[in-house]
């Protein structure tokens, strides 16, 4: 689940097993109906994050992410 934090994207990150890591250049795409934040964390590893429409198009208005595919 992504979650707002000073603003930017937030998300879990599987490899370092971590919780609320800010993501690097957030792009969101719509697939199969769902919201998916994809970007980088700091350390350059992958990372993504579901949310809902409410939630990417005011990530999208406020300038934490950028439009993907889908829209």
């Amino acid at each position: 689940m992504a979650a707002a934090s000073n603003g930017g994207i937030t998300a879990y990150s599987v490899k370092t097993k971590t919780k609320n890591v800010p993501m690097l250049d957030p792009i969101i795409d719509i697939k199969s109906g769902r919201y998916i934040a994809t970007g980088k964390d700091a350390e350059g590893n992958k990372m993504a994050a579901i949310m809902g429409k409410a939630t990417a198009e005011e990530h999208i208005k406020n300038g934490n992410a950028k439009k993907g595919s889908g829209w």
